[in-house]
């Protein structure tokens, strides 16, 4: 680990996040919201929020491709998005579901700045985000597409905009 730079887990805990957080909601694949974890400690976001049947650390399956970012990046289970969408606003969190609307931002020509600090919703793998959670966002990102499926898995969805939002951020 010293050969690559990495932080240790204490180092981590007190080191800058990013002011993006994720909100997972019904996510169906405990491996997904492990992945999601992973992503979220390697990108050094603030929290992650599990809502509705999403699975919560320990469950084995988030601890197996977590590789221990379940025990390093903050989390909090609520049980419904929309309330907590609308608690994050309150607070002046900018929030934006990741799905396919009329009117949604290209994730290339989004700008965090001013945006910020932000929630980032996802949604069940086979229904996406609600739409009572997309009414109550501030607006929806998009990923380009280009062949034939109309969707990425969400961890990859996940990473996609973190890693989008990270380098924009930093």
């Amino acid at each position: 680990m010293a050969e690559l730079e990495r932080l240790s887990p204490t180092e981590y805990a007190t080191a800058p996040k990013i002011p993006v957080s994720l909100v997972l909601d019904d996510i169906r694949s405990a491996n997904n919201v492990g992945s999601m974890f992973r992503t979220a400690d390697c990108l050094a976001i603030e929290h992650v929020y599990l809502c509705g049947i999403t699975a919560t650390p320990p469950h084995r399956d988030i601890l197996k491709t977590a590789l221990g970012a379940s025990a390093s990046v903050a989390w909090s289970y609520h049980d419904n998005a929309t309330e907590l969408i609308q608690e994050l606003k309150a607070k002046g969190i900018k929030t934006f579901a990741v799905e396919q609307t009329h009117g949604s931002i290209q994730l290339r020509q989004f700008r965090a700045e001013g945006h910020s600090p932000l929630a980032i919703v996802l949604g069940n793998e086979v229904q996406g985000v609600q739409q009572s959670i997309i009414d109550n966002c501030d607006g929806c990102l998009e990923i380009e597409q280009f062949g034939t499926k109309h969707s990425f898995n969400v961890a990859i969805a996940a990473g996609l905009v973190l890693y989008e939002l990270s380098g924009q951020l930093r």
